[in-house]
């Protein structure tokens, strides 16, 4: 989505930069990993096509993603610099589909969150991915609570976990593709905590 080009959202533990053509390799090289492209439901591509998927992940409208950089998760109180988020270990992404027009009473959003690197997973880096994605979309795309929608293999249950954390709740299970689907409990909780949002060259 062109809207988020030059976008990056700061967290505590995390830092949610546009994904761009410098993350391609090492993206690709995560989804060499049958693990990887189970848990997130996608297909082996090949160099080519991955470049031709981050072109249409950032070009296209009804997609929105970021890549996911790590924090130390010592707090810190000074400022980090544009330099300081590029200097970031890329470890993951997150991402929204926008299925249907606004007006269209099957509208949804798509929820969507990897952490590729192993060493930084249990940290609750994910949890903190999704509430800066889900917070962003919120406040700076107008998305309403109960248009978020998350579908994880049934047998995930960390993700399950995770979306749980948030507010989700599962509303049916989707048999002939072993899927549960989850949708936000209650509308009216407490907003998601924003990050801060910043321009990003």
């Amino acid at each position: 989505m062109r809207l988020n080009a030059h976008t990056a959202i700061v967290g505590e533990t995390v830092v949610l930069v546009p994904y761009r053509v410098e993350h391609v390799e090492k993206y690709h090289t995560w989804m060499q990993s049958e693990e990887l492209r189970e848990l997130t439901a996608s297909e082996e591509l090949t160099l080519e096509q991955e470049y031709t998927m981050q072109r249409s992940w950032q070009e296209d409208e009804d997609k929105l993603t970021f890549i996911v950089l790590a924090r130390p998760l010592e707090p810190s109180d000074a400022d980090l610099t544009n330099d300081d988020i590029k200097a970031l270990l890329m470890i993951g992404d997150v991402n929204l589909f926008f299925k249907n027009t606004r007006e269209d009473p099957e509208f949804e959003v798509e929820c969507e969150v990897m952490i590729a690197e192993p060493i930084y997973r249990g940290q609750r880096r994910a949890h903190a991915a999704l509430i800066l994605l889900l917070s962003y979309a919120c406040d700076k795309l107008g998305v309403r609570k109960e248009s978020f929608v998350a579908r994880i293999g049934s047998a995930n249950t960390r993700s399950i976990a995770l979306f749980t954390s948030l507010g989700f709740e599962v509303v049916r299970t989707v048999s002939v593709f072993d899927q549960v689907e989850m949708r936000v409990a209650d509308s009216d909780a407490e907003s998601w905590p924003s990050g801060l949002v910043r321009e990003y060259p």
